[in-house]
């Protein structure tokens, strides 16, 4: 069957309810569970609501799409996070929102897993025609199954694919009803005990399959509180130099664990397959200043292509904001 999901964020506008409900000073901060990131030690400890004088409200999300969502109804003004593809979409159909920095790198912690009944492995991915995959579209997972699909020659039509969140796809995969899954984190740390991967992290980055989630805000947030994001972002850099500078993990994992609602050892697998770029490389030619840009471009394009989305923006260029950022460090 030919692959015609369209994903369709909110109608462009919507990001103006956001604007208007982040007037008041408490602000909605989304976030995933069992995704372990050095923020969650800032968030757990007060970090947050001390530097911003304010109290700030956490709501876990199953996927980025839902994040947009939350954002273009005014629920969430900040995500934490959010997976490039899922931005994507919500932009190229008409959303404002803007990166505001780079939460984290994680190309061995995003991936497809093959159930181990069918012995497929990247030498005979030919047969992977006409099998049953559990995919969440529209988010970083997707992107990456669909480059991996033709990396292998393999007709997404031919298959079918399944919409589901990681937890729901892991658990799918364990009971046979799909044979492979696309996902994240624990659920991918799940699928794993049933299966195989077909690229690791290494090899799909030499295909230029990269994989890193940012920090998204509708762009009236930002517009409207400029000071507060900044305030938020400089905590979040805090953290991430905290976890960088390996002097504080014995403090901050366990942290980060119960926070994240994992256990220890499952959450120092996972967190040490990730990279938290500092607030100056962010700033960088390899990320805000231009290489995310430049990747999105391309994340649109295969989606424009494998029918996800209509069209593609000329530009993402005003979809990345950097003055918050530039200002968290002033």
């Amino acid at each position: 069957m030919k692959l015609k999901t369209k994903i369709m964020s909110a109608v462009a506008g919507a990001a103006v309810l956001a604007g208007a409900n982040a007037a008041s000073a408490d602000i909605t901060v989304g976030y995933f569970l069992e995704w372990p990131m050095p923020f969650q030690y800032a968030k757990a400890t007060g970090m947050y609501d001390e530097a911003l004088g304010t109290t700030v409200n956490w709501r876990a999300f199953g996927a980025g799409t839902e994040m947009s969502a939350a954002m273009a109804s005014g629920d969430v003004q900040i995500s934490i996070s959010q997976g490039v593809p899922p931005f994507v979409v919500a932009t190229s159909s008409g959303q404002d929102l803007q990166i505001v920095d780079v939460a984290v790198s994680y190309s061995d912690n995003d991936n497809c897993v093959v159930a181990e009944a069918l012995e497929i492995d990247k030498d005979s991915a030919d047969e992977l025609a006409g099998k049953k995959v559990a995919v969440p579209l529209g988010t970083a997972a997707h992107y990456n199954f669909l480059k991996q699909m033709s990396h292998f020659g393999i007709d997404v039509g031919s298959m079918e694919v399944v919409n589901m969140n990681p937890p729901e796809g892991s658990a799918a995969l364990a009971q046979g009803a799909v044979d492979m899954f696309c996902g994240w984190g624990g659920s991918l740390r799940r699928a794993l005990e049933h299966g195989n991967v077909l690229l690791t992290g290494a090899e799909k980055e030499e295909l230029g399959i990269l994989v890193f989630d940012v920090t998204s805000v509708p762009a009236a947030y930002a517009a409207e509180n400029a000071e507060q994001l900044a305030t938020f972002l400089g905590v979040t850099a805090k953290a991430n130099d905290m976890w960088n500078s390996g002097q504080h993990t014995d403090e901050m994992l366990p942290v980060i664990a119960k926070d994240a609602g994992m256990d220890l050892d499952a959450t120092k697998s996972t967190i040490d397959t990730f990279v938290f770029p500092s607030r100056e490389e962010q700033l960088g030619a390899k990320w805000l200043g231009g290489g995310a840009q430049e990747f999105m471009k391309g994340v649109a394009d295969v989606f424009v292509e494998a029918g996800s989305i209509d069209a593609a923006l000329d530009t993402y260029d005003d979809a990345v904001n950097v003055g918050p950022l530039e200002a968290a460090g002033m």
